[in-house]
Order: structure tokens, then C-alpha cells, then sequence
């Protein structure tokens, strides 16, 4: 059974105490997940050991990186590597979220650079993927995605594709309070999986989670988690409220 994910994308928000707390609260929630559930934390850089502590102990509860840099190492004043975030026990990072590539000019190529290196530290890349509305309203969504698969994934083994986790971002819902329809999560994200069957076998399809990314609430989390193709979602501000995301938690199937 593939993995059911509620993660959690900070991005550059709070102060290390207002970090700190939203763990506890959600921690004394006290909610056990089952084999098949994870929970995971995307936090600013100086957020990961303290967040790795506070998670120590508890079953499927990870942190992750939100970004790494697409080289091994050398002269990249204010950049950190996949092997920086595994000398800190970091077992995962989200690569080629919208914003970065939006704002800071990631390419398909680039990620798939990324990608390599999380996989060769030991950490499980979540790879965002996701139009915007000019792309959607052309009807366009399909084929931009799998351009994306194709261009960032496909130079993957099978072996190594079983360690990516992929998150689908509507950019045009990311924020702005609109939000797919379960029809709309359902149909891109079997599609999603139908090009990962083409190239890799169904066996592969079917084993690798898929979460959704585009304004995920409490409210709206358990029908969205409820789509056959939809393995959870990957969470912006509904993250940042204890409530909301103790809600979120628990809609997991």
C-alpha cells in the first residue's frame, strides 16, 4: 500500500518560538498513524535539528528541507547541499516547488539535478509539478505536466523513482483560496500516474504517492484525500494553524 502523506510547507514563515509551539501543539494532539501514514514538515533551514528533536520518537513524523542546491558543493555562498542536509539526518526535501521556480528561475533541468543529489544523500526528493492558469485555461495542463515528469524524472531508474515522492501543484490555486474540485485533483493525478505507468510499468504507478498542493484547509482535506489518485496533500498556510492541521492529520485514508 503506498504511502498516505499530510506535509506541512512552512516556507518562510515564523520565528523559531512560533515554530517550536505549532509542533507542540500539534504533537499533543497525540495521533498515532498507521503504517501507512506520514506526516512531514517542510521548515526553514535553521528550523531542521530543532524540528528533527522535537519529532524524535515519534513513529512516521519527519522533517524535511523545503529547497537544496542543485550542485554537490563548492563556492555557493548562502546555499546548502542534499549532503549538508544528510550530515543532519534530514531524510527529506521538497524540490522544484512553484515559487522556486517561479522566483528563482529553476528549470526542469536544473531539478533534475537536484533530484540525483537528494537521492545519492539518502533523501527522498517530494518533486512539485503544476501549471499555471494560462495553461490550464488553454487546456494545456496534461502535456505541461508530463514535460515536467519527462524532463526532471525520466532519466530515474525504477528502483530510484520508488524513493520520489510527488506533489501536484495548481499554481493558480496555490494561495488564493481557489482549490481544484475532486474531479479536477482526480483526473491530473491519474493522468500523472498514467505517464509514470507508460514509462515504468503500472507496478511503479501504483506504488508511488501523490499528493496534492494547491489550498488544502481543514475543510476541504478529507474529500480531496478520498480521490483514489490523491495520496494527501503538500500544505501552505493551513500548516501554520495547529487546528487546521491536526484536521488535515487525520483526514489521511
Amino acid at each position: 500500500m503506498r504511502k498516505q502523506i499530510a506535509a506541512a510547507n512552512w516556507k518562510m514563515n515564523l520565528t523559531y518560538k512560533q515554530g517550536e509551539q505549532l509542533l507542540d501543539d500539534i504533537l499533543e494532539e497525540r495521533i498515532a498513524l498507521a503504517d501507512h501514514q506520514q506526516v512531514i514538515f517542510a521548515v526553514p533551514f535553521p528550523y531542521l535539528i530543532m524540528t528533527s528533536s522535537e519529532l524524535a520518537g515519534e513513529a512516521n513524523y519527519f522533517a524535511a528541507a523545503q529547497n537544496c542546491y542543485h550542485k554537490k558543493s563548492g563556492a555557493f555562498t548562502g546555499e546548502v547541499s542534499a549532503e549538508m542536509l544528510e550530515s543532519v539526518g534530514i531524510k527529506y526535501c521538497v524540490v522544484g516547488h512553484s515559487e522556486r521556480r517561479e522566483y528563482f528561475s529553476e528549470t526542469n533541468a536544473m531539478l533534475a539535478e537536484k533530484l540525483d543529489l537528494c537521492l545519492a544523500a539518502g533523501i527522498k526528493p517530494i518533486f512539485c509539478c503544476g501549471e499555471p492558469l494560462t495553461i490550464r485555461e488553454a487546456d494545456q495542463h496534461n502535456n505541461f505536466v508530463e514535460t515536467q515528469l519527462r524532463e526532471s524524472l525520466f532519466h530515474l531508474s525504477a528502483q530510484q523513482l520508488g524513493d520520489v515522492v510527488i506533489a501536484y501543484e495548481p499554481i493558480w490555486a496555490i494561495g488564493t483560496g481557489k482549490t481544484a474540485t475532486t474531479e479536477q485533483a482526480q483526473e491530473i493525478h491519474a493522468h500523472i500516474r498514467s505517464v509514470i505507468a507508460a514509462k515504468y510499468g503500472k507496478k511503479a504507478a501504483d506504488g508511488i504517492s501523490i499528493l496534492y498542493g494547491g489550498s488544502v484547509k481543514a475543510g476541504n482535506a478529507k474529500e480531496l484525500f478520498s480521490c483514489p489518485d490523491v495520496d494527501g496533500g503538500l500544505v501552505g498556510g493551513a500548516s501554520l494553524v495547529a487546528a487546521d492541521f491536526t484536521k488535515i492529520i487525520r483526514a489521511l485514508s
